[in-house]
């Protein structure tokens, strides 16, 4: 998990959105292989990305080529949901 410090990004259009969206995936073709991104929440001044990557490396990396800061990058082991109880 990804966590962004991005000032009023919940305010910012679809058009800014999708710039964002754009420049994360042009690094991500310029990478290759070691990382996917997932999906984004964007929350008032902060975004939470869910990454599927080899390493930080690979994370910072990303960062450096899209222009998007990271504040804090924490390994998920483990994913639980209502489901999990039932098992």
């Amino acid at each position: 998990m990804i966590e962004r410090d991005i000032p009023a990004i919940g305010q910012m259009s679809a058009a800014e959105l999708c710039g964002a969206a754009r420049a994360s995936n042009q690094a991500l073709e310029r990478i290759g292989n070691g990382i996917q991104w997932v999906q984004s929440f964007v929350a008032r001044d902060k975004t939470f990305c869910v990454y599927l990557a080899e390493s930080e490396d690979a994370i910072i990396r990303h960062s450096e080529l899209s222009g998007i800061p990271v504040a804090a990058i924490t390994e998920i082991p483990q994913v639980i949901d209502p489901l999990t109880a039932k098992s």
